[in-house]
């Protein structure tokens, strides 16, 4: 049983290196961008819209509006599948609403057995108040890890970056390039799968606010390589 596992999880694998050598976050290290200036394409894909994301202004261009009700997006692609390292930067303006917001999912398709909820990663927000914190969290075969820091909070109605990053061992998040939490693991790579943005990927936990950008690299950066839009107040 455990031979018939492995050689499943290779092949799955495989798979993501076939969609890496077709372009995407995972070929020659080069990151993948997504901009959100409209709903129903992201990355020249075409997106499953839900509800009514709005298109608003966004610093350095176009951003979209998600109501915190029913707004939400459906990738057809896992950005970071088959790397080995990975940093997710994004831009983001929460705009208060209800505690618990996920507005990034990351889901690998295939079943791993022993994981609970699939492979994923993924970005949440925490509101408290007038505030919100940052959770970032990664899970997949012998790894699963929250990053959160309940006592660093941003204000809300003001545009953020945050970012994750895994270099393989060491695990981290930011906020405006400052450490939140970090914590060690032992990733392993994830298969191909689906992205939902505003939402999680059985639509709850909706997300309030705007976004602007989300970037995909499949190789752990340093803060100084984070990229900020232009207009992003520092």
């Amino acid at each position: 049983m455990e031979r018939q596992r492995t050689f499943d999880r290779r092949a799955v694998l495989a798979g993501a290196a076939a969609l890496a050598a077709a372009g995407g976050a995972s070929a020659q290290g080069a990151p993948e961008v997504w901009s959100f200036a409209r709903p129903d394409k992201v990355a020249g894909r075409a997106t499953e819209v839900l509800g009514e994301p709005r298109v608003a202004p966004g610093p350095g261009g176009k951003a979209l509006l998600f109501d915190g009700v029913d707004d939400g997006l459906v990738v057809p692609v896992h950005p970071l599948a088959g790397a080995v390292a990975f940093t997710i930067e994004a831009v983001i303006r929460p705009d208060g609403g209800k505690f618990e917001q996920r507005w990034l999912h990351l889901a690998q398709d295939a079943p791993d057995e022993g994981v609970s909820g699939g492979t994923r990663m993924l970005f949440e927000v925490r509101v408290v108040e007038d505030a919100w914190y940052l959770d970032a969290f990664v899970k997949g075969p012998g790894y699963s890890q929250t990053l959160i820091a309940p006592e660093k909070r941003h204000p809300v109605g003001r545009w953020a970056h945050v970012a994750q990053v895994c270099d393989g061992r060491s695990y981290a998040c930011f906020v405006d390039g400052v450490l939140q939490a970090q914590a060690q693991i032992a990733f392993t790579a994830q298969g191909p799968g689906r992205t939902s943005v505003g939402v999680r990927m059985n639509r709850v936990d909706w997300f309030q606010g705007a976004l602007r950008e989300a970037r995909f690299s499949p190789r752990a950066l340093r803060p100084a390589e984070f990229r900020r839009p232009a207009g992003l107040a520092s």
